[in-house]
């Protein structure tokens, strides 16, 4: 077995696990240990400071472990690593609940009377159970994670079979990882034509600043995505972070940062059929819309 040597700093982090298997082990405020073992497509954070280390559960094989975080933010805030990386200080607050580091977690309310997970470890992304969030896109659903009590957010959204989500835009520093499935999706500034790019399971990918961007699913089985930033859903950090949280299922029209189905431009669906027919996929749009108003037809 390979490990890690111990560590602890002051910045956050979120973990994705995208192969190999292996064990973590932090120490809490109390010097009490708690270890989880993890896996491809596990999500993690640690409590802040806490020291932790990595073990490699496989004596062949190396594990690849995707990381999210703001040390270049605390470093250039703070200008002095020893204070980053050889702090005493502790923050038990972080800590959570005891079964939070065993994969257990708690439902808690969030803005616009949504909800989400709470916890510091999420053994497998793509088993884990979403809530059904249609105002982002036909059949979507999705989850957002309150991983350590931090300021990093993550969470996993997910298109099914034949469908697609709303455009959208926000901030430049979300990262998009497809977790699974593959299709493609489309990026465009005011005033600018569009441009596609297709993705596949194990693609990472991150709009610029305030971008118009539109998810896909050409393929046969359910597209999932985990996209990780700055600012969580409980401290977004900033005031343009709440905005843009508010707003992200909000029209465009109204103050939000979506574009509804029935004011995109009639090329985005016309693509996604002809994408759908390459693939042998049925069209299920239509089971939440009128499909003509997506072709700009009156109806």
């Amino acid at each position: 077995m390979l490990f890690r040597s111990q560590q602890k700093h002051l910045y956050e982090e979120v973990f994705y696990v995208l192969s190999g298997h292996g064990t973590v082990v932090v120490e809490d405020a109390n010097g009490k240990s708690h270890s989880f073992e993890w896996g491809p497509k596990s999500l993690f954070a640690l409590p802040l400071n806490a020291p932790y280390r990595f073990f490699n559960g496989s004596g062949k094989e190396r594990a690849r472990i995707a990381s999210t975080n703001n040390m270049c933010a605390m470093i250039k805030m703070m200008r002095n690593e020893q204070f980053i990386f050889d702090n005493p200080y502790k923050f038990p607050e972080r800590e959570g609940k005891e079964g939070y580091f065993a994969g257990e977690g708690d439902v808690v309310p969030t803005h616009g009377g949504r909800k989400m997970w709470e916890t510091n470890f999420i053994p497998d992304l793509s088993s884990f159970k979403l809530n059904q969030w249609n105002a982002r896109g036909a059949g979507s659903a999705n989850m957002v994670f309150m991983l350590a009590e931090g300021t990093m957010h993550a969470h996993v959204s997910e298109m099914s079979v034949g469908t697609y989500k709303k455009a959208h835009r926000h901030g430049p520093d979300f990262h998009v990882c497809i977790t699974s499935g593959h299709g493609y999706s489309i990026f465009w500034h005011e005033g600018e034509d569009l441009k596609r790019y297709d993705w596949h399971e194990g693609c990472v990918f991150a709009p610029t600043n305030m971008i118009w961007h539109q998810h896909f699913n050409t393929s046969r089985e359910p597209v999932r995505y985990l996209a990780t930033a700055f600012g969580s859903s409980r401290y977004p950090f900033s005031d343009e972070k709440r905005r843009i949280k508010l707003g992200v299922d909000v029209s465009v029209k109204k103050g939000g940062a979506q574009i509804e189905y029935t004011d995109q431009d009639p090329r985005v669906h016309r693509m996604f059929l002809d994408e759908l027919k390459k693939n042998g996929v049925n069209c299920r749009m239509g089971e939440f819309l009128d499909e003509r108003l997506l072709l700009g037809e009156r109806v």
